[in-house]
Formats: C-alpha cells, sequence, structure tokens
C-alpha cells in the first residue's frame, strides 16, 4: 500500500506515520506539509509546500496513491469562525478536489473529533465546521471516505503535541492514563492504536464510514 499523509508532524500524524514505516504493507509513505518530519526511512519521502491549500506545483507527485491519512488539524481556541472555516473546512476540500482526479481508487480517511456536528447547525463553531468538512467528504467520489472522530488520545514513544496548551493537558494526564483505559476504554486510545486503526480501515473497510473513539478502540 502507497500512503500520502498531511499532518505528518502533529501529534496524530506523527503516531501514524510511525505505524505505517513499521507496516510491512506499506511500500512507500509520502508526507506533505509546511515542515519536515525530521525523519529519515527508506520508505518515507516528504514534500515541503509553503501552503498546503495550494498543491498545484506538486500535483503530479500526488498520484499512485492508495490511501491518504489527513490527521493535518488546528485548534479553534481563539479564532474565528470565518478562519477557523478556511483552515479547517476550506484547506481539507481543497486538498481532496486536487487529490481525486489523480487517485480515484484511493480510500481518503479523515481525522475529525469527537462531538463533531454532522447536522451542522449545532451551538459549537468547531464541532459545526468539522460536521460541514465530514458531510462534504463523505459526498466526494473516493474509493471510500472514513471519518475518524477520536476521544482521548495517549501520545507514545516520545511523540508530543505541537500546542502547549495540548501538552501541559497531557503531562497532567498521564499518570492518571492506566486508571482511565480502566474506566473508559472505549473513549481513550493511544497514538499507536490510532494509526493501526486507520491502516486497518484503509486496508480493509469499515461497516460505517464514521468511527467514534468507541470503533477506533475496538477496530
Amino acid at each position: 500500500m502507497n500512503v500520502l499523509m498531511f499532518g505528518a508532524t502533529g501529534m496524530l500524524g506523527q503516531g501514524t506515520l510511525r505505524e505505517c514505516l513499521l507496516d510491512p504493507s506499506v511500500t512507500r509513505v509520502l508526507a506533505v506539509g509546511r515542515r519536515a518530519t525530521g525523519q529519515r526511512h527508506p520508505k518515507l519521502r516528504e514534500i515541503v509546500v509553503p501552503e498546503v491549500a495550494d498543491l498545484s506545483a506538486v500535483a503530479p507527485e500526488l498520484a499512485g496513491f492508495d490511501a491518504c491519512f489527513f490527521c493535518l488539524g488546528v485548534s479553534s481556541a481563539r479564532m474565528t469562525e470565518a478562519r477557523y472555516t478556511a483552515l479547517t473546512r476550506d484547506l481539507t476540500l481543497s486538498v481532496a478536489r486536487t487529490l481525486l482526479p489523480l487517485n480515484p481508487g484511493m480510500t481518503f480517511v479523515y481525522v475529525s473529533g469527537t462531538g463533531a456536528d454532522s447536522s451542522e447547525h449545532g451551538r459549537v463553531m468547531w464541532a459545526r465546521v468539522r460536521g460541514e468538512t465530514e458531510n462534504a467528504l463523505l459526498k466526494m467520489p473516493f474509493k471510500a471516505v472514513y471519518v475518524f472522530r477520536p476521544a482521548v488520545i495517549l501520545p507514545l514513544h516520545g511523540i508530543t503535541s505541537s500546542t502547549r496548551l495540548y501538552r501541559v493537558l497531557y503531562g497532567v494526564m498521564r499518570p492518571l492514563a492506566p486508571l482511565m483505559r480502566r474506566l473508559a476504554p472505549s473513549y481513550v486510545t493511544t497514538t499507536d492504536q490510532f494509526g493501526r486503526a486507520m491502516l486497518k480501515v484503509a486496508r480493509d473497510g469499515h461497516p460505517t464510514p464514521i468511527l467514534e473513539s468507541r470503533d477506533i478502540v475496538h477496530v
């Protein structure tokens, strides 16, 4: 399987990239983003672009992939709806529209979040925008589209979030991790478990296009 990744420098992207590089069924990985991952591996190639929303200059290099793992995302904290929409819905759909004619047999896996609002009419801005993004992707004629809605993710293997607030929260949560996993096993997963779930769904499919945290844990 040839894998295309966006957001490989984020926490979930790091975890997913790690599992891709470890998995013998993955032949090659192309990571596209504004920053390099800093990793070196025979399977891995990277393209650094100034703006992910405009891939026209590198489009010929984005063909021939079986799966796209779109792990790119931003926090909505202190952000207007217009700005968050541009960085979430508009950017994601721009990438998907570029990839579709190049890879009609691709499985597109989008990382959203628990609480995303599929109705598109809820009060919570980020949830509404995420829901709009999910709905638009699910209408696109890829081979398949899957939406992952993780809840609590515990980073392993030295992986960290690029968002300071999240790093602080994960630092507080880490001692409580074993208790959290016992009390709420369907809502807590790890970065390596998450990455393996992404790969399995891309390879084998899933009965439902939207996977909530409990589905991700049990893939």
